[in-house]
């Protein structure tokens, strides 16, 4: 699935809106995530597919 973003601040939102939920991911698994790329990733991915409602993207390992 392509993703896109319509503009650099576009983007940011995504960003910032990754970095809430990944910090509630790591609450909940109790440890840093080293893979935190691959799980932003996943979960912009999600996002613009319409499924990041909130649940941890798969790529969390």
């Amino acid at each position: 699935m392509p993703v896109t973003y319509n503009s650099a601040a576009d983007l940011a939102e995504a960003l910032r809106r990754a970095e809430a939920a990944h910090g509630r991911h790591e609450q909940e698994i109790g440890h840093p995530d080293p893979d935190w790329p691959a799980w932003y990733a996943q979960y912009m991915v999600d996002e613009q597919a319409g499924d990041a409602g909130g649940a941890s993207p798969a790529a969390s390992g």
